[in-house]
């Protein structure tokens, strides 16, 4: 009996023990303790830690493309001997897209919006809106009668739905930048940070919301005004009262990267994101991608349905020959002549309407012959300006505001806003940055390993000293020069120098996707062509693409588990 008591009395340590010793790890696996230090991250200061693997959510009019690897570049006959387009096997991080093409309708919202906050009536302010809005000009042709849609397309509403023409590459990039911040606008709204209604009641060009000035200095929005900048508290519960009975006082903060709110910026997708998200080797395993692409986002190598519900429809709206943009009147016809309401086709396997066919679309990546895949297969991407924030004199960030507006002429005379009252100014990287470093060592990347002196035509051995004068450079292109005079009259200099070589510099860019003018052989999602940035046309549109950050699936587990 002794024996049994002192078991009896070992077992009931034991017991204690592993009471104390769940209790201790239930405590220190608290959802508030840190796995560093495991303090109580509770509080303002662990706002991080505490929205650690909080998921991006998808902004407005945009589907999620699940990164991977593929092959970039032109795997069928190149019967134009382009030889711009030769595969490379390139990887893409995850990313989202627009479904559509901007419509005409969002375009005009933003052209509306531009016009209620600068009106052009004012002096200051009279060529932002005109510089934002499409040449409809771009319809028009000497021995046609396209007056109807010059007149109508942009804004008349049966168009509301058809995507957006007449738009430079520099306009579709500002339109991005406005989505972006009118976007979070709405979001920040939405979680309590901005009061209800602000964000079309109360803003004036004196008083914008920009995201980035937003996140670097939150007071200064809306003119400062405290009343519609608003603080929350970020864990959004009340505080609790302590042995005293007293309720602390809450500690309210601004929204932060670390609150997982804001979204990353909208922007015109790489060149390497389109062909991916086109070709959408996803959702047809029997194309496989280290063999070679698709000819078009959909399977089969022909441009009619072969199913059984819709057999022999078009699958995109193009040009199927000469005289004929649509097929006969009635009979199996792609369903338009001009461009089609979007959505009037199948998506392909990403969920993305007319990635071929309707309108070509432009894409982020400055134009060159070939794709550079040797120095980089991750992301590619040709175009990087890095730039910085602008300090002042006082040390803080210079705002943008009303009275130095910058203005830049582009070479067809059109007049554009560079930047906007309420964003802040940008300067190029300087030695600060770049000293020192292996992965970068200029604020301007275009010319990366693009040649040499050597390779430029007229490159002149002797003149080593000095360096390559304006007809040795590597693109020797046509410079053409607008200015304006002290009187603002426009001083146009066309360059009809015989010496030219090429229509390729740093200002052009490329351009996916085949059109409504275009027939079946550019419906390829790699094909590549090129257009100066700064000017339009009525085939040319865009859509918008935003960075996926976090997990590069949407899938809850991994495929490991």
């Amino acid at each position: 009996m002794k024996v049994n008591k002192i078991v009896v009395l070992q077992l009931m340590m034991s017991m204690v023990l592993m009471l104390g010793t769940a209790s201790c790890s239930k405590k220190s696996s608290s959802s508030h303790a840190s796995r560093a230090t495991g303090w109580d991250v509770d509080s303002q200061n662990g706002t991080a830690a505490r929205n650690a693997g909080k998921k991006q959510q998808a902004g407005p009019g945009l589907v999620f493309v699940e990164g991977g690897t593929f092959t970039m570049g032109k795997v069928q006959d190149d019967v134009m001997h382009d030889w711009n387009n030769t595969p490379t096997q390139q990887h893409v991080q995850s990313f989202y897209m627009d479904e559509t093409e901007v419509t005409n309708g969002m375009y005009l919202e933003y052209l509306e919006w531009l016009k209620k906050v600068f009106p052009p009536t004012e002096e200051n302010y009279k060529n932002i809106y005109t510089g934002a809005s499409p040449d409809t000009l771009v319809w028009r042709n000497r021995l046609g009668y396209n007056e109807t849609m010059t007149n109508n397309y942009l804004r008349h509403p049966s168009y509301a739905e058809y995507p957006v023409v007449g738009v430079n590459w520099i306009q579709a990039v500002e339109f991005s930048k406005w989505r972006t911040d009118r976007v979070n606008e709405a979001v920040l709204e939405k979680d309590g940070y901005i009061k209800r209604g602000a964000k079309t009641n109360d803003v004036t060009a004196e008083s914008l919301f920009n995201t980035e000035a937003y996140l670097a200095s939150p007071s200064t929005q809306y003119g400062g005004s405290e009343e519609i900048v608003l603080k929350k508290n970020p864990n959004g519960r009340r505080p609790k009262a302590g042995k005293d009975g007293v309720v602390p006082e809450a500690k309210n903060v601004y929204a932060q990267r670390s609150s997982g709110v804001i979204l990353p910026e909208y922007r015109l997708p790489t060149e390497a994101e389109w062909e991916y998200a086109a070709a959408a080797d996803v959702g047809q395993r029997e194309y496989n991608i280290y063999k070679g692409q698709k000819k078009y986002p959909w399977s089969g190598d022909y441009t009619r349905s072969a199913k059984r519900k819709n057999r022999g429809d078009q699958l995109a709206n193009f040009k199927q020959g000469n005289g004929d943009y649509g097929g006969i009147a009635g009979w199996s016809d792609d369903g338009a002549d001009i461009t089609n309401k979007v959505k009037s086709y199948a998506a392909n396997d990403f969920g993305l309407y007319d990635m071929a066919g309707n309108v070509a679309e432009w894409v982020a990546d400055v134009y060159r012959p070939i794709i550079d895949n040797e120095a980089n297969d991750f992301n590619y991407f040709r175009g990087n300006l890095y730039a910085k924030n602008k300090i002042g004199k006082d040390g803080k960030i210079e705002i943008v505001s009303t009275s130095n507006i910058k203005y830049d002429t582009l070479s067809n005379g059109k007049v554009v806003a560079r930047n906007l009252p309420g964003e802040i100014a940008q300067v190029p990287v300087d030695e600060q940055e770049t000293y020192l470093r292996q992965n970068f060592s200029t604020s301007d990347n275009i010319n990366y390993r693009d040649g040499d002196k050597q390779s430029s035509r007229y490159f002149d051995f002797g003149d080593s000293e000095s360096g390559p004068k304006a007809d040795q450079a590597m693109y020797n292109s046509p410079k053409h020069n607008v200015t304006t005079d002290s009187l603002g009259k426009m001083i146009r200099k066309y360059d009809s120098s015989s010496k030219r070589t090429t229509l390729i510099d740093d200002k052009v860019r490329v351009y996916k996707g085949g059109s409504w003018r275009d027939r079946a052989y550019w419906l390829d999602p790699a094909q590549r062509r090129y257009f100066p940035q700064d000017m339009a046309t009525d085939y040319i549109g865009f859509r918008c693409a935003m960075s996926r950050v976090g997990s590069k699936s949407e899938r809850r587990k991994s495929p490991r588990n």
